[in-house]
């Protein structure tokens, strides 16, 4: 991820505080393009939430990317966390795990500016937010899969803070949040390779993640989102493509429930909201997905078909915001 705030999709996350803070503009960022010699990209597209459509293109980033984080708050999208990012500026094969953060202003297109640095590398992290606070947990650093969590406020740039440890080393995990609590939900990398497990923490008070239940499957390269009650988990490889979605309520602690469905089944999709619409966008299925589709996150049921993005993307991030 809502506040409408999201990773990963990557496990992206929302964000919280009141309803007036929701934002109706979701941002699609960077991303596996699959169509040689461009492997990555470094456009940012752009979506109304609340209406149906295709997107348009925002801006780029600083440099091509996959696999990163994002979140957002206080009118302000952090478009980009780590990720791996190309040696090339117009998006050659990737080269390395990257310590590089993106922000933009939701309000006003054009390109990303630099926010400051990941304490070390970080890949495949899922991220939660509030209106003031982001935090990244999980993923890849430099000596391998991890369980830290670091965080950022939103508002000023600058490097990461240490957080607190999440309950399990993972990657590719899903993360949503309420104005006050962010949950972590299955990942991969670790032992069990295809986790299931859901950790939750106060965004406002650092410390160590509490065991919070489980998924109806284990996961890796899923996405989240959520609004000011619910939040919603979807996609991944359990290890084959799934094109399951599980739900919980933020604030009570117990295990996720069935959704629905996405139009298929496929890893690496972006995901984002606002205060009543999910939407999940790209993804990978043998080749990168154009698709854009939305749930109403209050009602159960599959999703539906929303639009398109400029182009096929997987592994991006998403996040929305005013």
């Amino acid at each position: 991820m809502s506040f409408g705030y999201q990773i990963l999709g990557f496990g992206g996350a929302s964000a919280a505080g009141s309803t007036t803070n929701y934002g109706n503009r979701g941002l699609i960022s960077y991303g596996g393009v699959s169509t040689p010699p461009i492997f990555l990209g470094k456009n940012i597209d752009y979506i109304a939430i609340d209406t149906t459509g295709n997107a348009s293109d925002f801006g780029d980033g600083q440099a091509p990317v996959y696999y990163s984080s994002a979140c957002g708050g206080g009118g302000r999208g952090i478009t980009r966390f780590g990720g791996y990012a190309s040696s090339s500026p117009d998006g050659g094969a990737p080269a390395g795990e990257s310590d590089t953060i993106d922000y933009v202003t939701f309000a006003s297109t054009g390109d990303a500016s630099d926010f400051g640095e990941v304490t070390g590398t970080r890949v495949l992290a899922a991220a939660a937010s509030d209106a003031s606070r982001g935090v990244f947990g999980g993923g890849s650093d430099d000596s391998g899969v991890t369980n830290r969590m670091d965080y950022i406020t939103i508002a000023t740039t600058g490097g990461t803070t240490d957080f607190g440890d999440l309950t399990v080393a993972r990657t590719g995990a899903s993360a949503c949040a309420d104005a006050t609590r962010g949950v972590w939900g299955s990942g991969g990398g670790g032992s069990p390779h295809y986790n299931n497990v859901m950790d939750y923490i106060t965004i406002q008070t650092t410390g160590d993640a509490t065991d919070f239940g489980e998924r109806t499957a284990g996961a890796n390269y899923a996405s989240g989102l959520a609004d000011d009650t619910r939040g919603v988990f979807g996609a991944g490889e359990t290890p084959s493509a799934t094109n399951i979605m599980d739900y919980i309520t933020i604030q009570t602690t117990g295990n996720a429930t069935d959704f629905g469905d996405l139009p298929y089944s496929a890893t690496s999709v972006a995901a984002l909201s606002n205060v009543t619409r999910g939407i999940w966008a790209g993804g990978r299925v043998g080749t990168a997905l154009d698709t854009i589709s939305y749930i109403t996150i209050q009602t159960t049921g599959n999703t539906t078909d929303f639009g398109d993005l400029t182009r096929g993307t997987w592994g991006s991030s998403g996040c929305s915001g005013d």
